[in-house]
C-alpha cells in the first residue's frame, strides 16, 4: 500500500488507514485481529482510534495486539482526546487537564509509553484556544506524541491553530487535520482542505463511505445487520439516508456497474486520489468485509467517472 508523507513533517501515512470506532464493542477482540492481520499484510500501516471509542475498550483492543499481532514500531497509532463519556452521555472537555489526563489513560490502555499521533478531536468553546493547544506542547515535548494534530476544526480554526502553533519554535507543530469527506459531504473542500493544502498538513479523512451510505447496503431499506440497524449508530447513518444522499448513491452505483467493480471501491477511490488527502480511515464490521475495502487499492477512477462524480455531488 502506497506511504504519503503529511504535509511537511516526517510523518508517513498509508493512504487507507483502519479505523477502530466499533472494536470492543461491536468488533470483539478476535474479529479486531482479523481485521489487523488483513489490513497490515495489505502493507497498511495507519492505526485511528479515540479515548472514547467503546468507552475505551477500542484502545484496549489495540494495546492487546501489540507484540502479538504486529510490532510497535511497525505501525503508526493514532488517537484522540476531548470528548468523554459522562454518565453515559457524550460530553466535550478540551481543557489542558483533561487532555493531559486522557492522553494518559489512553496510553495505558494501547500498553505503550507514546503514540505516535495525538489529536485533539473537536473545537471546544468553552475553553481558550490556548489552554487546548498547551497540552499538545506537554505532549509533544514529554516524548508522550510524537506528532500532533488537530480533528472537525473548521477552516478558520484549523487556521487559527495552526498559526497560533507557528508563533514559537517552542511550540508543537500541527501535523495533520482530519475530518468527515465523501461524496456525500465534501464540505471540507471549501476551506478545511485549502487550509491544509496551502499550509502543507496532512489531511486525514473520516467515514470516506459516507457513514456506510456509499457502499449501496442501504438501497432497499436498512439490513437487520447494517449499523443503521444499531441504536447507538442509527441517529450518526440517518443523514445521510436522505433523497440527495440517495441520488448520489446511485449514481456511485451506476459508476461502479460501468467499471465492473463495485459502490465501495468507486466511493473510497475517489475520496483517497483527491488533491489533498494522505489517508482515507475506513472501518470494517468483519476480516472478510475489510478485505474486500483493501480490494480498491486495485482501482483508479477514469478522470470521466471522477468528473461526473464531482457534478452529481456538487449541490
Amino acid at each position: 500500500m502506497e506511504l504519503r508523507q503529511a504535509g511537511d513533517c516526517g510523518l508517513q501515512l498509508s493512504r487507507l488507514g483502519l479505523g477502530t470506532m466499533t472494536w470492543g464493542r461491536d468488533t470483539d477482540t478476535h474479529e479486531a485481529a482479523d481485521q489487523a492481520r488483513a489490513y497490515i499484510e495489505a502493507g497498511g500501516n495507519f492505526l485511528d482510534c479515540a479515548s472514547h471509542y467503546g468507552d475505551g475498550d477500542a484502545e484496549r483492543v489495540i494495546g492487546g495486539l501489540i507484540g502479538t499481532l504486529f510490532r510497535r514500531e511497525d505501525v503508526v497509532l493514532a488517537t484522540k482526546a476531548g470528548v468523554a463519556y459522562v454518565g453515559g452521555t457524550l460530553k466535550t472537555d478540551a481543557s489542558r487537564t483533561s487532555l493531559m489526563a486522557s492522553l494518559d489513560r489512553s496510553l495505558n490502555r494501547l500498553a505503550t509509553d507514546h503514540v505516535d499521533l495525538w489529536q485533539i478531536q473537536v473545537w471546544d468553546s468553552n475553553i481558550p484556544l490556548e489552554d487546548t493547544l498547551s497540552a499538545l506542547d506537554w505532549a509533544y515535548t514529554s516524548g508522550r506524541a510524537r506528532y500532533v494534530g488537530i480533528s472537525n476544526f473548521s477552516g478558520w480554526q484549523s487556521a487559527r491553530a495552526i498559526s497560533l502553533q507557528e508563533s514559537n519554535t517552542a511550540k508543537a507543530p500541527i501535523a495533520t487535520l482530519q475530518n468527515e469527506f465523501s461524496l456525500l459531504n465534501r464540505s471540507v473542500e471549501s476551506e478545511v482542505l485549502q487550509c491544509s493544502s496551502a499550509l502543507n498538513r496532512g489531511f486525514i479523512a473520516w467515514s470516506p463511505l459516507g457513514r456506510g451510505a456509499l457502499t449501496g447496503k442501504y438501497r432497499n431499506g436498512i439490513p437487520a445487520d447494517s449499523r443503521a440497524a444499531t441504536p447507538h449508530f442509527a441517529a450518526f447513518i440517518e443523514p445521510y439516508l436522505d433523497e440527495r444522499s440517495r441520488r448520489i448513491v446511485e449514481a456511485v452505483s451506476v459508476a461502479a456497474q460501468g467499471l465492473g467493480y463495485s459502490p465501495l471501491e468507486v466511493a473510497l477511490a475517489w475520496v483517497r486520489d483527491f488533491p489533498g488527502v494522505t489517508s482515507a480511515v475506513v472501518g470494517a464490521r468483519t476480516g472478510a468485509q475489510l478485505r474486500g475495502i483493501l480490494a480498491s487499492e486495485e482501482i483508479t477512477l477514469p478522470d470521466v467517472v471522477r468528473t461526473a462524480l464531482n457534478e452529481i455531488s456538487a449541490d
